[in-house]
């Protein structure tokens, strides 16, 4: 049985760990309340764009249009992946990069042994796995994180879409954490380019007329572009705020561990105190008894 002294000191050793632990899992708490409220007021106005976007779609056939929905055969690949700058959010992380890796064994395994892979990362440590390993990664956007605005993935947007229309890559994948609640996130490998309609923009029962300022044509050509940035930012949003409950959940976890480990050391320090108490009286009896002798 260990020592009072060692006891003593790894008691103190998880209470520091249980107040930083605790401290960290009520920054997420307060993070995560932002991003839950940022990410739940986007996805509607997202998804009434798309909408409208395969409303219009469906209804017209125009060259440029294809541009940016035309089925190429996929030879060039890139993969945007998007996870986290820091860690301590469980497998938050590991599972965005185990995706990724499963995605250039598997879908494009072909195209990655003739090098036609690419990679953009977004957070840390996704950066600094693939990059350490020599994975193609063309761009790292590690900054996005810590100034998350629409203006700054807009911009990154542009660029994808710029360099799919040149035909510089022929599919473009987005790769996160779709979070659902502050519990649970769900890995999603998502189509970014070409544009993907519903099934049901083609099937639906009501179509619904619009009245159009200039002409649908200049409409389509700008709602596309739009929608692809606001595509973009919401999975950036979608996958912050599943860090965010990620986080929460695995300091909330650690804490409650410190909580069980201080119950268990102070048992522990408790009997080896009763021990050191009875030592004592043993030898103070014991030189009594031998003083009388």
């Amino acid at each position: 049985m260990p020592g009072l002294k060692e006891v003593r000191i790894r008691i103190a050793s998880v209470k520091s760990t249980k107040q930083i632990t605790n401290a960290m899992r009520m920054v997420a708490a307060s993070k995560l309340r932002r991003a839950q409220n940022s990410i739940l007021k986007l996805r509607p106005y997202a998804a009434k764009l798309r909408e409208i976007l395969q409303n219009l779609r469906s209804s017209i056939n125009d060259s440029k249009e294809d541009t940016f929905a035309n089925e190429r055969l996929p030879e060039k690949i890139l993969l945007v992946v998007i996870a986290s700058n820091r860690g301590l959010c469980g497998a938050f992380n590991s599972n965005v990069i185990k995706a990724t890796l499963e995605l250039l064994d598997g879908t494009y395994a072909g195209q990655y042994r003739k090098k036609q892979v690419v990679l953009i990362t977004i957070g840390r440590r996704v950066s600094d796995f693939f990059q350490k390993r020599k994975y193609s990664v063309v761009k790292s956007y590690d900054e996005f994180l810590d100034q998350l605005t629409f203006v700054n993935v807009s911009k990154l947007a542009e660029k994808l879409i710029k360099s799919f229309v040149s035909g510089e890559y022929d599919r473009i994948d987005l790769v996160y954490n779709q979070f659902k609640n502050a519990a649970v996130q769900r890995l999603v490998v998502e189509r970014y380019l070409p544009f993907e309609s519903s099934p049901s923009s083609t099937t639906s029962k009501s179509k619904v007329d619009y009245l159009f300022e200039p002409d649908k044509e200049t409409i389509l050509h700008e709602l596309i572009p739009k929608t692809l940035r606001i595509q973009l930012f919401k999975a950036i949003l979608d996958s912050y705020a599943a860090e965010m409950g990620a986080r929460m959940t695995a300091m909330q976890q650690a804490t409650d561990n410190a909580h069980e480990l201080l119950k268990t050391l102070n048992i522990a320090y408790n009997k080896a105190r009763q021990n050191a108490i009875t030592n004592e009286l043993i030898e103070i009896v014991s030189g009594a008894e031998a003083l009388k002798g």
